[in-house]
């Protein structure tokens, strides 16, 4: 059966932000999808974003994925920090009040794994667990002392070796100085929107889902 996602419209702090959301008959857990730079023309039609989200729904996941503040439809202006967060988290409290009971697993890929993380640990803070997140080529550099990361679930770094956007090493330093278990996987002759590799994301992910 062909399962395609609903144009779904979530009230934001500043506004309207649309949506895409999947729903299924026999959920395994929840997907929130986070977006790449919008300043640099980043949606949730990104094609890393999309195979995220078609990953998600294979292993059996309810999927959501959506714009930021002052993309596509969504109202307001970028915010390039915390909006795009209070952002996330408008559309985490939106797919958890109509899903209560299944695990949550959230996706960030560059400015988006800023956004994941960041997101990750102000709802652990107030008490939501998460099942893991996965940071994708993540923008760390963005993360601050006030980005407190969720010490629960499991985290995944997936990082290409020839990313041309994020230095390979600020990563590879992030994840060294990080103390909170995680896995750092790296793609080889990757850059950083993953052509022609965007089969190896997937299998690199779904198996981690499947668990």
């Amino acid at each position: 059966m062909l399962m395609r996602e609903t144009p779904v419209v979530i009230d934001g702090p500043v506004g309207q932000l649309e949506a895409l959301y999947l729903n299924s008959d026999a959920p395994r857990g929840l997907a929130l999808i986070c977006h790449p730079n919008p300043v640099q023309g980043g949606t949730m039609l990104n094609k890393v974003v999309s195979t995220l989200q078609r990953t998600a729904r294979d292993a059996g996941l309810i999927t959501l994925r959506f714009n930021y503040r002052g993309v596509g439809a969504s109202e307001g202006a970028h915010d390039m920090g915390s909006g795009e967060v209070d952002d996330a988290q408008a559309v985490a409290e939106w797919l958890r009040a109509r899903h209560p009971d299944l695990p949550l697993t959230l996706f960030g890929f560059s400015f988006g794994g800023f956004v994941a993380a960041s997101l990750g640990g102000r709802l652990e803070a107030k008490g939501e667990p998460l099942k893991h997140v996965f940071m994708i080529a993540p923008a760390v550099m963005r993360l601050g002392d006030q980005d407190q990361l969720p010490q629960q679930g499991e985290l995944t770094l997936i990082q290409p070796e020839t990313d041309e956007v994020i230095d390979p090493q600020l990563v590879y330093d992030w994840s060294g100085n990080l103390e909170r278990p995680h896995e750092l996987l790296k793609v080889a002759e990757c850059g950083h929107f993953f052509h022609g590799k965007l089969t190896d994301l997937k299998d690199l992910i779904l198996p981690r889902l499947s668990n």
